[in-house]
């Protein structure tokens, strides 16, 4: 049907003004007096409602009834005029045609729920102002996160959803099969000799692999698609599908991929600054005061940089008394990359250097023999947002690496040519956009970055 966003009627008010306009929208919240009558319209272009103005005159009592039902909506024809908020527009209605009848058991009837209740309509609660700006956010930050990698000549490649490896050799994947029950098979083999591919497979835990061959070919990729975690764990940071963005480069050492990472944060900082303003400045006043001047600081700051030997003696050195102690050799829990963060860098900071021990295999081992050229990226709030890495090109390294770890090394022979072929020095990261989310609204849950969050014992 013909008709102007919303959105547009503010962006070109001199346009439109004193024009009729026909606009279409949902009945966010509506007051009614003896004479006049009023609704808030969204139609999810914008934050913003925009006031519709009913002279209860013109309108039959059985015709405007319904109309003014949160969350019904409408088809409104009326003059666009000044409204009484500054840069504030509003429609007089002339015409008005109930599209979609909301029942009066609408549970959005309140103005304010918790988020644990909206959790349990997941079908609705992006009807809600925190909804709406937050998944106007994440539509901008992915914009945003292609828009910097077009920009700086990488080219962006779709890997496989269905694989047959593990790449980060933790045993977390989700299985794929048409097989489904079978009590009578006597072995794996068995079983998965009647499967769809023949073999074991599952859902990716990550792109690297097939990004790192690319890469070999095409020096500077990115991917960025869905992936998947089987893991026992139901905090506020993890969901078993999130979706990752993954840059590969190659020629690039650790301090380079470090240098990509920074750029690629200040950038998308900077678009949600610019194009998401209204956004977050709800989330600046409704979930993290002091949210946007925190981004303004990322955007125009350097990053802090601590080898993780040094990061284990702060720890050990704050006097805090942590629920997970601190050793060298240990990874580092949320509380302790909170600590760096919040209260010692107050800033993002990388830490560097990690125990080979607890890193995955295709690190590449530092000269002391006992860490590996690897990097996360922890920010205040949230922890840790980026795993970097330099690739271990040594051929014969990296199959010590998979024999010691014990890996089936038939998982990992594409792997291990391209180390055979032309091998070169390699780097990539992974960044969760769920968890970038997370810091760039304030928001406390991974649940409430996602329409349908996908987490431990929840198909909702």
């Amino acid at each position: 049907m013909k008709r102007v966003e919303l959105k547009e009627l503010t962006e070109k008010k001199a346009e439109y003004l004193n024009k009729e306009v026909t606009v279409c929208g949902w009945v966010r919240t509506s007051r009614d007096s003896k004479n006049v009558a009023f609704a808030e319209l969204n139609d999810g272009s914008a934050m913003r409602h925009t006031q519709i103005v009913f002279d209860k005159s013109k309108f039959a009592p059985d015709i405007l009834g319904n109309c003014l039902n949160l969350g019904s909506a409408l088809k409104i024809t009326g003059k666009l005029v000044e409204g009484m908020k500054a840069e504030a527009v509003e429609i007089v209605a002339e015409k008005v045609e109930l599209l979609g009848e909301c029942d009066l058991s609408y549970p959005l009837q309140k103005k304010r729920h918790t988020m644990e209740y909206l959790r349990t309509i997941p079908h609705l609660r992006v009807r809600t102002n925190t909804f709406n700006a937050m998944f106007r956010i994440r539509s901008e930050l992915s914009y945003a996160l292609h828009e910097f990698f077009h920009k700086n000549g990488f080219y962006y490649v779709h890997t496989p959803i269905i694989t047959g490896s593990d790449c980060e050799g933790a045993g977390e994947i989700f299985k794929v099969t048409t097989v489904g029950y079978a009590p009578n098979v006597k072995s794996e083999e068995d079983y998965y000799k009647n499967d769809f591919f023949g073999c074991a497979a599952g859902l990716t835990v990550s792109g690297q692999l097939e990004g790192e061959v690319m890469a070999t070919a095409m020096g500077k990729i990115y991917t960025f698609g869905p992936t998947f975690r089987a893991e026992n764990s139901n905090t506020p940071r993890h969901a078993a599908e999130f979706w990752q963005i993954e840059p590969e480069v190659a020629f690039a050492e650790l301090d380079d991929i470090i240098e990509i990472a920074t750029d690629m944060i200040k950038y998308i900082v900077r678009h949600l600054l610019t194009r998401c303003a209204d956004e977050l400045k709800f989330f600046d006043e409704r979930f993290e005061k002091g949210l946007i001047a925190k981004l303004e600081n990322v955007a125009n700051s350097e990053f802090a940089r601590v080898d993780y030997t040094d990061a284990i003696e702060i720890l050990k050195k704050s006097g805090k008394q942590f629920v997970y102690p601190v050793e060298w050799g240990c990874d580092l829990q949320t509380e302790h990359e909170r600590y760096l963060t919040d209260e010692v860098y107050n800033k993002p900071v990388f830490v560097v250097n990690y125990p080979k021990d607890i890193k995955s295999f295709y690190m590449k081992l530092n000269p002391d023999g006992k860490t590996v050229a690897a990097t996360d990226l922890l920010v205040p709030g949230v922890g840790e947002i980026i795993g970097c890495s330099e690739r271990e090109n040594d051929y014969g390294k990296l199959l010590k690496a998979i024999e010691v770890r014990n890996m089936k090394m038939s998982d990992y022979e594409q792997y291990l040519d391209l180390r055979k072929f032309g091998s070169v020095p390699h780097s990539g990261f992974g960044l969760g956009l769920e968890r970038m989310l997370m810091y760039v609204t304030g928001i406390g849950n991974i649940r409430d970055t996602q329409i349908f969050a996908r987490t431990k014992s929840n198909l909702s």
